[in-house]
């Protein structure tokens, strides 16, 4: 057990916990939280930086803002939610982390999420590795006409971009189509054999959104919106996120 003193500093006033309070279902109170550890259970990120959703739940209710904001625990949580399907007091956790991370200077946050946001909107692509609807176009009909003469059984395989009318509009990985293009295939020849409509489009085909875990919210809006608008240019009724 560790011997660490914790000294609260309680003259100032806790903004986190007031979070803490709105984020509460109707009728909640926090003080009938028994810390009975169920949030921690099943999080990926238990026991990282020595932390983990219970004990950080009770700092911030305990008004620890400061060593809160300090903490990198927050990063690490992949806001999977898991602890609100096992809290009985259905307190979203997830939510409090996101208020955190937009709570620390853009310029302080860590700098491979922020890079990656970044990159994403350097172009409609959405790509966190930055490439171009251009560049994403090339590679796809490139790797599709190698695949269909390698392998004739998929030689009407389909790799369609902007395909007007599709039912799926199916996104892609940043980093394939740039350091791993094979690794595009495998879907394509699932979606081949069991006869899908689909396509990708020349905006919109980055899979992940690093401005969501960044607390960005404008920019998360913006590669959301970029990606939405292209699939219902597409006339496309059904996002497929392979992320």
């Amino acid at each position: 057990m560790s011997s660490e003193i914790i000294v609260l500093n309680l003259t100032e006033k806790s903004t986190l916990k007031d979070k803490v309070a709105e984020l509460l279902p109707d009728g909640g109170n926090l003080n009938l939280c028994l810390t009975c550890g169920a949030c921690s259970s099943g999080c990926p990120a238990t026991g990282l930086e020595n932390m983990d959703p219970r004990k950080f739940l009770r700092m911030a209710a305990l008004g620890m803002d400061e060593e809160i904001l300090k903490s990198d625990w927050p990063w690490m949580c992949t806001m999977c939610q898991r602890c609100i399907y096992v809290c009985p007091m259905k307190i979203d956790i997830p939510q409090l982390i996101y208020n955190i991370r937009g709570a620390r200077p853009r310029e302080e946050r860590p700098k491979g999420i922020l890079g990656s946001c970044d990159m994403a909107l350097k172009n409609d692509s959405c790509s966190a590795m930055g490439a171009s609807p251009e560049d994403f176009t090339f590679v796809v009909n490139d790797v599709l006409e190698e695949y269909q003469e390698a392998q004739p059984e998929f030689a009407e395989m389909e790799a369609p971009i902007d395909k007007q009318g599709a039912e799926f509009f199916v996104n892609q990985n940043s980093r394939e189509p740039v350091t791993e293009p094979d690794e595009m295939v495998p879907l394509w020849k699932i979606l081949h054999l069991v006869g899908a409509n689909w396509t990708y489009g020349s905006k919109g085909w980055g899979g992940e959104n690093y401005c969501l875990f960044l607390a960005d919210n404008e920019s998360w809006e913006h590669i959301t919106r970029t990606t939405s608008r292209q699939a219902d240019t597409l006339g496309c009724t059904t996002y497929l996120n392979t992320e």
